[in-house]
Order: structure tokens, then C-alpha cells, then sequence
């Protein structure tokens, strides 16, 4: 009887989704017809007539849409990588000052996580686009001389030249994950038995050298899947990319929608494209999660 009522309960969800699908896709067939537009991506071949102020691969305005697209997809690509590779280290470093014994650091880094995790991304966005970068009246240059220098146009690190979009797009991102990141860390770490930190500390070890040895590594089963919620987080929020004027594949989409007119096919684009990359992600993650289970079983 709990088999067949299972079984009967499966069916009448799988016939509700397929209902709710087919009713979506009615709709967006009619709609189409309605207008006259169609269904179809041969829009993707004609010229973009349209500039990007960041290109990592050559682009004119009489190239595709499509080689737009493809651009766009690389800026998202280059800002989410380092954003995460940045929110990485500042919230490990928070999540550490948190379960630390410094009173002061404590203090610093849970100020930190409360004030970044209680504003919205966007305002910190336009902080960091029009106060931090575009508020900055004179060039600082580091005491390391040519090595670093800051502007209202961006960043010169060692003779690459970062946008101010592309900064306040990474800081932004940066620092808003870095806060649950912290909070990532500090949980994983504290999940991890008192024994085993009373059992290094008997045997005379540092503090540093036991969390390192220790504790983080039978932390990380507890850490990682957390991690890869922000992580996707992260590359769903470089969305407001827009905000600043980052040319990212959303901001060239939505250009690409005022031109063209078609939504539909512009947005199952884009929905594929962070399809694809948090698939990425998350299998990634996952691959790690599991060599880190087994590691530990040993």
C-alpha cells in the first residue's frame, strides 16, 4: 500500500508539472503569434552597432550579436573568477578573526559581517562605483611606487590596468560574499568536537599549527557545501553588473533585447549561460567535497 501511494503520488506531480509546462509554453506560442515575431536566433548573425567600453578579445560595433554575447560571457566570467578567488580569502580571514582569541579582532570582524550582511548588495555597489573609485579627486600611489595606483579611473596593479567598473563590481561582489563566507568558516570550524582542540593543545602544539593540522581539515566536510552556496550566489549577483556599467553578458543582453526585440530567445541565452556555470560550479564543488569525505575517512 506505501509503495502504490507513492508511486500514485509521483504520478500526480509529474502530470501537474507537465500541465503547468505546457500551459507556459501555449501561452508563449500564442504570444509569438500574436505579435509576429516568431521563434528563431538568426538575429545572433547581424551586426551589433554597438561599442564596449571592455573587450578582452577584439570587438567592433560591426561585429555579431553573438560575438557580443560571447565577450560579454568572458567579462562575467573574468570578474566572477576573481571575485570569488578575493570573497574566498577576506572571509576566511574574517571567519578565523571570529573564532580567534584576539578580543579586538573578534570585535572588528563581527562588525564587518553584521554591516555588510545587513545592506543590500546594490548600495554597496554604488558606494564602491561612485564613492570609492569616482569619488577619488587625486591618483594614490602606494609607497611601492609604480607597483600600485589608484584613480577615479581604476586600478594599476602592476601595469595591468583595472577599470572602475570592473573594481566596484569586484570589490562589491567581494565583500558582500566574504561576509557568509566568514560566517561559512567560523560554523564549519565550530562544528568540529572540543576534544579535538583540547587534544592538540595537550600535546603542546601552537594554536596556529593545530587549526591548520587539525581542525580545518576535519572542518572542511562542514565548510565546503556552504561554500558552494555562496559561490553560486556570487555568480548570480554579478548580474548587477549593470549598475555600474560593467559589460557583462547581462547588460549586453539587455542592450541586445532594446534592439532587437526579442526577448524570449535573448533570455534563454542568458538563462542557459548561468545554467551552464553553476553547473560548473556545483559539480566542481561537489568532486572537491567528495576527495575531502574521503580523505578524512582514512
Amino acid at each position: 500500500m506505501k509503495i502504490s501511494y507513492n508511486a500514485t503520488a509521483q504520478l500526480v506531480i509529474a502530470l501537474i508539472v507537465i500541465l503547468v509546462v505546457s500551459i507556459l509554453i501555449n501561452n508563449l506560442t500564442l504570444n509569438l503569434i500574436k505579435t509576429g515575431l516568431g521563434f528563431n536566433f538568426s538575429w545572433l548573425f547581424r551586426p551589433a552597432s554597438f561599442a564596449l567600453a571592455e573587450h578582452p578579445l577584439p570587438y567592433s560595433p560591426s561585429d555579431s550579436y553573438a560575438w557580443a554575447l560571447f565577450i560579454g560571457w568572458l567579462n562575467s566570467l573574468k570578474v566572477i573568477f576573481y571575485s570569488l578567488l578575493l570573497s574566498t580569502l577576506i572571509g576566511t580571514c574574517f571567519g578565523l578573526f571570529r573564532i580567534g582569541k584576539n578580543a579586538l579582532l573578534r570585535l572588528v570582524s563581527a562588525g564587518y559581517i553584521a554591516i555588510i550582511r545587513q545592506t543590500p548588495l546594490l548600495l554597496q555597489l554604488m558606494f564602491w562605483y561612485f564613492v570609492a573609485i569616482l569619488g577619488i579627486k587625486k591618483s594614490i600611489i602606494s609607497p611601492m611606487g609604480n607597483l600600485l595606483s589608484i584613480s577615479n579611473q581604476g586600478i594599476n596593479l602592476l601595469g595591468v590596468t583595472l577599470s572602475a567598473e570592473f573594481t566596484s563590481l569586484l570589490l562589491g561582489l567581494s565583500v558582500f560574499t566574504s561576509a557568509y563566507i566568514a560566517e561559512v568558516i567560523r560554523g564549519g570550524i565550530n562544528s568540529v568536537n572540543k576534544g579535538q582542540w583540547e587534544s592538540f593543545r595537550s600535546l603542546g602544539l601552537e594554536e596556529s599549527i593545530g587549526l591548520y593540522k587539525i581542525i580545518i581539515p576535519q572542518a572542511l566536510p562542514a565548510i565546503l557545501p556552504g561554500l558552494t552556496s555562496q559561490y553560486l550566489n556570487l555568480a548570480k549577483n554579478s548580474t548587477l553588473a549593470i549598475a555600474v556599467g560593467y559589460s557583462d553578458i547581462y547588460a549586453i543582453n539587455d542592450t541586445i533585447i532594446n534592439q532587437t526585440g526579442r526577448p524570449i530567445e535573448a533570455f534563454i541565452i542568458l538563462l542557459l549561460s548561468f545554467l551552464f556555470l553553476n553547473l560548473f560550479i556545483s559539480n566542481g564543488m561537489e568532486v572537491l567535497n567528495s576527495m575531502v569525505t574521503r580523505s578524512t575517512k582514512l
